[in-house]
Order: C-alpha cells, then structure tokens, then sequence
C-alpha cells in the first residue's frame, strides 16, 4: 500500500537543512524559492524509501555505505534535462564554420581530439559534436584518436544517452533528408543514432562542483572544446564565477569553452580570451600577450547581440577586471555614413576586450544617431565595464527612455542598482524587465540578448531579485 502523503514540510529544520545541502552539492540554486516543487521531488524518495520525515532521509544520505547510492536516485529527481539536437544552431555553425577547424588544423600532426559536453542530458548535445566531427574529418576521421565525453548528474540520463535512442521532439531541428544520413528508423517514431557517430562519444557521470573541491576525476583535462551550455543558469552567480576558471583549466592552451547564451559575463573575459563569432560569444584559454591573435575565417557578427559584457554581479567589484592590452596602434575609427551597422561596429570591438576603443566608436555613433537605444545600452555597457557606474546609469536610462519595452536595458540598469544597494529601485527596475518579457513567447529571443529568450530572462530576474532579498536580510 502506498505511504500517505507526508504534510508540506517547509516549517520543517530537516527540510531547509536538506535544501541547503542539496544546493551546496548540486549547484542547483535554482531550489532555493522552490519549496513546493523540491519537496515533490524528496517526497518521491521517501516513498521509495519508506522512511517518514526529511530528517530520516538526511540520515540515510549521510549513511557512509547506503548515501552515495541514495544522492545518485536524489539527483535523477531535481535535475533538468530538455535538450535536442543541434541546439542553438548560432553556436553550431560557430562550431562549423571556425571553432572546429581551427581545432583540426592546430592539431593535424598529433590527430587527437578532446571534447568535453558538460550537462548532456539524454546527449543530444554530444551526438551532435560527433556528427560535425565526423563530417568535418570525412575519411580520415579513422585515424584520428576522438575522444567525446558527455557527462551530467543524472545516471538515468546518461542510460538514456547509452542507448542513442530518440524520438521525434529530440530532432525536431534536423531536416527529414538529414536524418536518414544520421539515424537509422526504428519502430514508433524512435531513431538510432548511426554507429559511425555513435562509436565517438562516451558518458560519464560527473558533478560541476566537483571541480570545486577538488574531487573530480583527473582524466577531465587537457581538453581541446568544452561546451556547458544552459547548465550554469541554475547556479548561484557567486558560484558560476568559480566553476567557470575551473572550466578554463580543464582546456589545453588555445582550448575553446561554449557558454550558453544566457551566461557569459564581463569577468570571464578577464581570464580568457572573448571572441565574437556569428550570433555568439567562444572563449579561448590564452595568456593575455595572445589576447589578438585572430580566429579562422570568423566573419562580422549579424546582428548586435549582447553577450560578453553582461555585468551581472562583477559591478560590485572595488576595482575594473583586468581586460586583454589594446594594440599598440588601434585602428582608425572607420567613417560613419551606414548608421544600421554601427551598433555591431560598437559590440565587435568591446567582444574583443578592447572597451576604450569600444568607448570611442560608442561616442562617434552616438554623435551620428543620438536617439538609436542600441547605441545607449551599449554605451551603458561599455561604461560599467570601465567602472563609471553613473555613466552606465545614464545611458541605460536613455536608452529605456527611446524605447520603453528594452527588456534588456531594464534588466541591467536593475542588475547596476541592485549592486549599488538601491535595492527598491533595483527592484523596480528587474521587475519591468519580467513583467516585458512575460508579455513574450518563452521561447522568444530578446533583442540584444544574444540568443537570451523571454523565459530565460523571467528566471535570471527572478534568481537576482532572490539573491537581493536574502542579502537585504542579512544587512
């Protein structure tokens, strides 16, 4: 007979304290105003486990012999899988077209290749690296050494990805004529991937914060490519500013890392080199002498999406990040006559670590075209990254003034208010920014968002005004 369903717990010590322990394990911050929901997901343990209370069931997770096996089944319950093939298909044509390549030629004479997909679900996402891979390589694939490692919290996920099964929602982003080229049809709308692709990729179980503590395995290093990709929103930000040097000094030198769009932030390119492709933003692990080396056949961006500058918590710091040395003699600033094309000229030369020449060129574009709100966010932007908060203030408010529905201006004149302890405005401001996107489709992108949609921003909204809240208490 199937246990009672226990009382909702959250006045409960054991509850809070298991939260706290799971978010510390985890990363999953994402918890941390979702009572209801992870009591759903401790509950199903508790019947599974017949114990009664979350105090017993701390009991059983602590257990030297039965806990590892019991976090593992935990784990399964509270993690986030939606995922498909070729997702982001902005980033896979960066992979494609210049990431991949530079990749190959770098190491042609060696013929080893590392990648890591960190949080690969049901692994889509490290499929989808096999097939380019094999496409890229053609005949000569075989004598290459390629070593693909997915790898995710969850065991059930990685079984799921074991078998290289899927259906059609998980490849509804490849044409039907490509989908015969890379899986075979199995009964009731379910594809196998092909063994060619397949016999690439391997999977492993693995915890982010493991890098944290030092427990992770040593054979995660000397990686060519790691993608983590829509892992680290869920994590607390003061936690993302570790995992992701710890990502870094998983690369070899000249290694690239893929973030997904909602995650870059103006710290990371003090410790690796920012490079603008086409729709998105690649880091590579280089010392700062080699911040200008140029990148492969990487063509102008399309449009002027925001990415690298992405100040997030990084405002509160005493003192600006150290940013990639200028060239010693910085190129004219190019005429102005094609207004359309300023604000990616302005965002292309701040991807590149170079925010004073960026500064300049805002200034001219802004002289040109004085009421484009692009050109003031991006101001805004530019400026906070050269720690003039007031200025950055300004500039997103200009901005917001021309266009009162600049999702993206609300979001991060909130994100500068917050840091500047001007906790009701900050408030107000954070909360238009959800309130425009909630307006939206989930799925849509924002403007200036760099692939950043209107359900991602609700929940990074949502994330900062949690983290203000709780630092307003403590105060």
């Amino acid at each position: 007979m199937a246990a009672k369903s226990a009382p909702n717990p959250l006045p409960d010590a054991g509850f809070s304290q298991l939260k706290s322990l799971v978010i510390e394990r985890t990363g999953h911050f994402y918890y941390q105003d979702k009572d209801e929901l992870l009591w759903e997901r401790v509950r199903k343990r508790l019947r599974a486990t017949g114990l009664r209370d979350p105090a017993q069931y701390l009991g059983l997770l602590n257990d030297s012999i039965s806990g590892p096996a019991e976090w593992v089944r935990l784990e399964a319950e509270i993690t986030i899988g939606e995922t498909f093939f070729f997702r982001y298909a902005e980033q896979f044509a960066a992979l494609r077209g210049a990431i991949l390549p530079e990749i190959i030629e770098r190491k042609r004479s060696e013929r080893r290749l590392r990648i890591w997909s960190a949080g690969c679900a049901t692994g889509a996402e490290p499929y989808s690296l096999a097939i380019l891979v094999n496409e890229l390589l053609g005949q000569d694939c075989a004598n290459w050494r390629i070593n693909i490692v997915g790898t995710d919290i969850n065991e059930a996920f990685l079984e799921i990805a074991r078998q290289a099964r899927f259906g059609k929602w998980a490849l509804r982003a490849i044409p039907p004529e490509d989908r015969t080229r890379y899986f075979l049809p199995l009964q009731r709308e379910q594809w196998q991937l092909r063994p060619e692709f397949r016999s690439l990729v391997r999977f492993q179980r693995h915890n982010l914060m493991s890098l944290l503590d030092g427990t992770s395995p040593l054979q995660f290093t000397e990686f060519d490519l790691i993608l983590c990709r829509n892992v680290l929103i869920y994590f607390h930000p003061d936690t993302v500013n570790r995992v992701v040097p710890a990502l870094r000094d998983c690369l070899l030198q000249d290694g690239w890392l893929l973030l997904g769009h909602a995650e870059p932030s103006p710290t990371f390119s003090a410790m690796m080199q920012a490079l603008s492709l086409p729709g998105t933003v690649a880091y590579r692990h280089r010392p700062p002498e080699e911040a200008a080396l140029p990148v492969p056949e990487a063509p102008q961006v399309r449009a002027p999406p925001q990415p690298v500058l992405k100040p997030e918590r990084s405002a509160r710091a005493k003192s600006p990040p150290r940013l990639p040395p200028a060239p010693a003699k910085p190129a004219a600033v190019p005429p102005l006559p094609e207004l359309a094309t300023l604000p990616s000229q302005v965002r292309a030369r701040a991807d590149a670590g170079d925010f004073k020449a960026a500064d300049d060129l805002c200034r001219e574009a802004l002289a040109a075209d004085p009421l484009n709100p692009t050109l003031h966010f991006y101001h805004g932007l530019i400026a906070q990254a050269l720690n003039r908060p007031g200025e950055a203030e300004q500039a997103f408010r200009k901005g917001i003034y021309l266009d009162k529905s600049f999702a993206m201006a609300h979001y991060h004149l909130g994100l500068l208010l917050l840091a500047d302890g001007r906790h009701g405005p900050g408030r107000r401001s954070m909360t238009s920014a959800a309130r425009i996107a909630a307006a939206m489709p989930g799925d849509r992108p924002l403007d200036e968002g760099d692939g950043l949609t209107a359900a991602d921003l609700r929940e990074l909204v949502r994330i900062h005004l949690d983290a203000a809240a709780r630092s307003g208490r403590k105060g």
